[in-house]
């Protein structure tokens, strides 16, 4: 079994985003490295001590590439080790991690996406957006729609960073679909597959299959979004990547 090499990452920031979800986001400082390097979308295995065995679990990393700081976002899980230590940690608290791993990554060369999240689903593709529409040389004018469902209006994580993404910039549009919604709600309703149709089949014809869907979320709705676009829509396996949370 090959060593993988333990970093140590310092708690500078947390905040709730969802209190009655119990959902955080939590921000990291590397302790051992200036420069942390990986690709938008992939993720870190943390790694604790409980009753003399050694825990692992892997996060989804919440950001593009930032120095030395990286971004989680998680939900805390009744009778979850590790989902309850770092909701309990403390700004100054350390975690120890390796990676990063992971193939959950945009595809070289980029073409129209649909990014596909319901949840803490949204995690990795954060981390996407924040990095595509850094530099304009990434996106390349692209369009990319950003379809993210919950069920109710207190559980739309991120909600002002992606408004202010598609303010502004024209070739980013962002729905928010909610399956339970309240009477007051007068934006997206419903499940993000139907959304996600939608934007395909208002496309020309010529251009339905010419491009790529980002699918991340629990398995009922990645499967769910995989058969509507292959049988439904026609479209190849490979124009789908995907990854599941349970």
């Amino acid at each position: 079994m090959i060593e993988r090499p333990l970093h140590t990452a310092r708690l500078i920031h947390q905040e709730w985003l969802s209190e009655p979800n119990q959902t955080k986001h939590l921000v990291f400082a590397i302790e051992d490295m200036p420069q942390f390097n990986f690709t938008a979308g992939q993720f870190l295995s943390l790694v604790a001590p409980k009753e003399g065995k050694t825990i692992t679990r892997a996060y989804s990393l919440a950001s593009a590439p930032r120095k030395n700081e990286f971004d989680l976002c998680l939900n805390r899980v009744q009778d979850g080790f590790f989902s309850n230590l770092l909701c309990d940690m403390k700004e100054g608290d350390a975690v120890r991690f390796h990676g990063p791993h992971g193939a959950f990554v945009l595809r070289n060369p980029l073409r129209d996406s649909l990014l596909i999240a319901t949840g803490t689903g949204i995690a990795p593709i954060r981390g996407f957006v924040q990095w595509l529409f850094a530099d304009d040389s990434n996106h390349g004018g692209r369009q990319i729609w950003l379809v993210y469902g919950t069920r109710h209006e207190g559980s739309i994580y991120y909600r002002d960073y992606f408004d202010l993404i598609a303010h502004d910039y024209p070739n980013f549009h962002y729905i928010a679909t909610l399956s339970r919604p309240s009477e007051g709600w007068s934006e997206g309703r419903g499940y993000v597959q139907e959304h996600a149709r939608k934007i395909i089949e208002a496309r020309p014809e010529s251009e339905r299959g010419e491009m790529d869907a980002y699918v991340c979320g629990l398995n009922k709705m990645v499967s769910a979004t995989r058969k509507m676009l292959k049988e439904e829509l026609g479209w190849d396996r490979k124009q789908i990547v995907f990854e599941r949370y349970d």
